[in-house]
């Protein structure tokens, strides 16, 4: 809670219990009537001042999703705490019984395993689909190429050492690289090279940073101008990997504010962001 928030509740409780008070010489029946009033009160603000839902999203959405989170407070009054991580741990934590209200994996097939044991509130809403880049910081000697021809050629005369991509085992866009590279007969050559991050946040880490000479990871990080300034990036074409279909989806502990932001991502406001960061919409043609 804010200090503006409980200095309120503090001070609208000591006026409350004073006028509790004032009632005692009126008779009990007025003192309880109003020490029920206040407490009943100091309830409801705590209730809402408690109502922060924790939300688990995939680490694609990091730059995105705290915009959205940011515009939501500015327009509703009402806050949310994001945890990033990628979709699988992140479905793992829920299935175990982690606190989370609401989930946005980049992977809906975690969504419907969630539903199938009876832990959401329905089967969810698909909120955008994903794309990937290949991605070479600046000084490398790799060359961003729809194609992936200078990553074979680099493979082959020895220019790569180093290779970031998501651990293909929990994070959907690290399964997208894989087959990616595999769709290019790149994926033998390159195994021995490869730096798998935990997720799709911290393979953009190792290669944005010059840790590797280069790396496959979302668009939406690729975009991100924190990480746009540290190199060059190309987009690789959809039809070289499954469509990343992002689903989201509300657990069956849901309280108000979650429900609220919830429904929030779906509007237009909402939407804007999610495109900027090179989503693909639903609905969009």
């Amino acid at each position: 809670m804010s200090y503006g928030r409980a200095w309120l509740m503090v001070d609208s409780m000591n006026r409350c219990f004073a006028r509790a008070l004032v009632e005692t010489a009126k008779g009990g029946r007025r003192l309880l009537r109003g020490l029920l009033f206040c407490v009943a009160a100091g309830m409801a603000w705590t209730a809402a001042a408690q109502d922060v839902p924790n939300i688990a999203a995939a680490s694609d959405l990091k730059f995105a999703l705290d915009e959205v989170a940011i515009r939501f407070k500015q327009q509703t009054g009402r806050e949310v705490k994001v945890a990033f991580g990628s979709s699988g741990n992140l479905f793992r934590q829920i299935a175990e019984g982690a606190p989370f209200q609401l989930f946005l994996s980049a992977d809906e097939g975690f969504v419907f395993r969630l539903a199938d044991q009876g832990l959401t509130v329905d089967r969810g809403e698909l909120y955008a689909i994903g794309r990937i880049v290949l991605f070479a910081p600046h000084g490398s000697p790799l060359t961003p190429d729809a194609g992936l021809k200078d990553l074979k050629a680099a493979l082959a005369d020895g220019r790569i050492k180093r290779f970031a991509i998501a651990s293909p085992e929990h994070a959907p866009y690290g399964r997208a690289a894989e087959q990616v590279l595999k769709s290019r007969g790149l994926w033998e050559p390159i195994q021995p090279k490869l730096v798998l991050g935990e997720n799709v946040s911290q393979a953009a880490q190792f290669a944005a940073s010059g840790s590797a000479q280069g790396g496959i990871f979302a668009y939406s990080l690729a975009l991100a101008p924190e990480l746009a300034r540290l190199g060059r990036f190309v987009l690789i074409p959809a039809d070289w990997h499954e469509p990343l279909r992002q689903r989201m989806v509300l657990l069956k502990t849901a309280s108000e504010t979650a429900r609220t932001f919830y429904r929030f991502v779906q509007e237009p406001a909402a939407r804007e962001i999610l495109k900027r960061y090179g989503f693909l919409l639903p609905g969009d043609a």
